[in-house]
């Protein structure tokens, strides 16, 4: 168990790291890279900060708890930068259908593990929530081998398209 967590963590990090890559990418036009790094230091390391704070009132096995609960807290703050990128997506009108898409996928992946971790704090007696985030922790890497095989770098996508309501 103590092993699942810490990779996770791992994972969580890593997607992260990706996260403030596609960020870099979208807004590499506008010269903002620097801050960008900043930024994401600072969010990484109030998270990191804000999650200590809560497991360090609360249990005795602090390295356990602080990695399930920095997890957690990651991929909600995950969420809420993927949701601000997509709308940054939508108000540049990004064109590049490969970044658009790892954005989507993103969105999807951390709203369906912050969606899990909930369930599983306020179902925990479910069989069927435990087994819900390994399996969909192959969703995303599936998405992304989707969209590499059948995109190219050049392609692109009308993000307007993806927004219009039909009338």
């Amino acid at each position: 168990m103590y092993c699942y967590y810490y990779t996770d963590l791992v994972l969580t990090l890593a997607l992260f790291v990706a996260l403030i890559s596609l960020y870099l990418r979208v807004f590499g036009e506008l010269k903002v890279g620097q801050y960008l790094h900043w930024v994401a230091v600072l969010v990484l390391l109030g998270t990191a900060m804000f999650s200590y704070a809560i497991v360090d009132q609360s249990t005795p096995r602090l390295s356990t708890a602080f990695a399930i609960e920095l997890s957690l807290n990651l991929y909600f703050v995950g969420l809420v930068l993927t949701y601000i990128l997509w709308g940054s997506v939508l108000k540049l009108r990004e064109t590049r259908t490969r970044l658009v898409q790892f954005v989507l996928s993103l969105g999807l992946y951390f709203s369906a593990y912050a969606a899990c971790y909930a369930l599983v704090d306020m179902a925990e007696k479910l069989g069927v929530v435990q087994y819900m985030s390994p399996a969909l922790g192959c969703l995303l890497p599936l998405s992304w081998t989707i969209t590499i095989m059948r995109h190219t770098e050049e392609s692109r996508l009308a993000t307007a398209q993806l927004v219009a309501v039909q009338r």
